[in-house]
């Protein structure tokens, strides 16, 4: 039986063959002593193509309170100026057709890309969660061996102590009660 093969078997309790991707590549990384955790805000960046990286940065603005502030003060500005200001000639008089026409195709367009950046957000948390799980997992192992070495070293210094008390009996002269 290999290395690999007693490893998988003490540490997972089942053969190599019964492992999972995740598991090998978890006892390849504990056993070569390499480091498993990933940026996970770097390896999502770096393979966003260009319209993920606009989506986001659209929900980003978009659900802002600054936004929300600075839309409804277009709003308010737009009633005026086609109520107060201009109430002969308004441009879009009450009850603002043309401004309804605007604001259902800006929401025709936001919301699919909000739930593009919403997707992607989900696809994060899911390769965040798997990465967690393959830190903790290699966390686990190497806790794992660390008290079978500590108590490998604990048994063989009881060992030693056993013996010595032995011999040091054997040398104490017999006393009858």
């Amino acid at each position: 039986m290999t290395k690999r093969h007693s490893h998988a078997n003490r540490h997972f309790g089942k053969p190599i063959d019964a492992l999972g991707a995740v598991e090998r590549r978890v006892l390849d990384r504990a056993e070569e002593h390499l480091v498993i955790s990933t940026d996970v805000n770097a390896a999502i960046s770096a393979h966003a193509t260009f319209g993920q990286r606009l989506a986001d940065r659209i929900a980003r603005i978009g659900g802002s309170w600054g936004f929300i502030i600075s839309f409804i003060l277009f709003l308010v500005a737009w009633s005026l100026i086609n109520t107060v200001i201009l109430t002969a000639d308004a441009f879009d008089p009450y009850p603002f057709i043309f401004l309804n026409l605007i604001l259902s195709m800006i929401a025709a367009i936001q919301a699919p890309i909000i739930m593009m950046s919403q997707n992607r957000q989900a696809e994060r948390d899911r390769f965040e969660a798997a990465k967690d799980y393959e830190v903790n997992l290699k966390a686990e192992l190497e806790i794992l061996s660390l008290h079978r070495k500590i108590d490998m070293e604990v048994l063989s210094e009881l060992a030693s102590l056993r013996e010595e008390l032995a011999r040091l009996h054997a040398k104490l002269p017999e006393t009858k009660h």
